[in-house]
């Protein structure tokens, strides 16, 4: 059963909530009698926790309005927790403000952990190694992220004002269907209300955002990691390659990732042998495809190169220098 400490600590944590809170409501949720939730009450307000009591039907206790919350009381694990969420965020280049509010939250942190816990946490800061480290990420704005977070929630539209990869700068209006993090970024997916189509928005281009009146309904169909992975893989760029690969999905997407390329079961054409292996169309947008030919060496399976001709190009002069390679050794 938990110690006295502890549900006075609990009971704490319940008025922090806002409200009033009735003694019959407090001592259910204690697990004790009446009085003992007035006895908990009077070891509050010897700690100069300002709880008032408040009469009448639907009385109870309450923290006096305005009254500054004590900092947060967390547990040995729980600070740790917090710690390494941070760590790790900004590692990952997954913070919603600038690093110096990531250093000092963690720094706070730090100052009021017990001396053994610190110790433990430095070494596995010290042994903790990342594959890889973050670029200089722009982080969106904390207030934009929780409005459009908020018009997800409530399936609202929300307005807002965003500058392209092109510096273009445009208002728009935004059935926003989810919030993703990928790849060290924040983005939000929904249908972009004046083209009528989906699209994928990067939230640290967004400079304002605001909800509107009104609301609408989501749409069916992939949820809104799978659409932004979707919108990579179908996005504009110099080259699009179209492949078709004797293999399964999950050994295709070992190497070609749903944010890279789409599948589709490949129908055989006229004259094929349609019991032949198990192909898979493949296709993918790149800017460059040098990095593609060691790609498919290390999948190891059978393909064909639909397009383009310059992708079996280079995939033939690969094979030549690892031919070459072999024959000098």
């Amino acid at each position: 059963m938990p110690r006295p400490t502890g549900r006075v600590l609990t009971l704490l944590e319940l008025l922090q909530s806002g409200g009033i809170r009735t003694v019959a409501e407090l001592a259910d949720r204690l697990g004790v009698e009446g009085r003992t939730v007035r006895r908990y009450v009077d070891q509050l307000i010897e700690l100069d926790v300002p709880v008032e009591s408040v009469r009448g039907r639907y009385g109870g206790y309450r923290l006096a309005p305005g009254y500054r919350l004590p900092p947060l009381m967390l547990s040995d694990d729980e600070a740790l927790a917090v710690l390494l969420g941070l760590v790790a965020g900004r590692r990952a280049g997954l913070t919603t403000a600038e690093r110096t509010a990531n250093e000092t939250a963690s720094a706070k942190i730090r100052r009021v952990l017990p001396r053994h816990i610190a110790r433990r946490l430095d070494a596995l800061l010290d042994a903790l190694a990342f594959t890889d480290q973050p670029g200089d990420l722009d982080h969106p704005d904390a207030g934009v992220l929780l409005t459009v977070a908020d018009a997800v929630r409530h399936r609202r539209p929300v307005s807002i004002r965003y500058t392209d990869r092109d510096g273009r700068r445009s208002e728009r209006t935004l059935h926003a269907y989810g919030i993703v993090a990928h790849a060290g970024r924040w983005y939000v997916t929904g249908k972009d209300v004046r083209v009528g189509e989906d699209r994928t928005l990067r939230l640290d281009r967004i400079t304002d955002a605001r909800t509107l009146p009104g609301s609408f309904e989501a749409p069916a169909g992939p949820d809104p990691a799978q659409r932004v992975l979707s919108g990579f893989a179908a996005a504009e760029y110099r080259h699009e390659v179209t492949l078709r690969i004797d293999g399964t999905a999950e050994q295709i997407r070992a190497h070609l990732p749903a944010s890279v390329a789409s599948l589709e079961e490949h129908e055989p054409a006229a004259g094929e042998n349609p019991t032949a292996g198990h192909w898979l169309r493949v296709e993918l947008r790149v800017e460059r495809l040098d990095w593609l030919p060691p790609v498919l060496a290390a999948l190891d399976r059978p393909f064909v190169i639909e397009r383009p001709a310059e992708l079996r190009d280079l995939v033939m002069a690969l094979a030549d220098r690892l031919t070459s390679h072999a024959r000098r050794a």
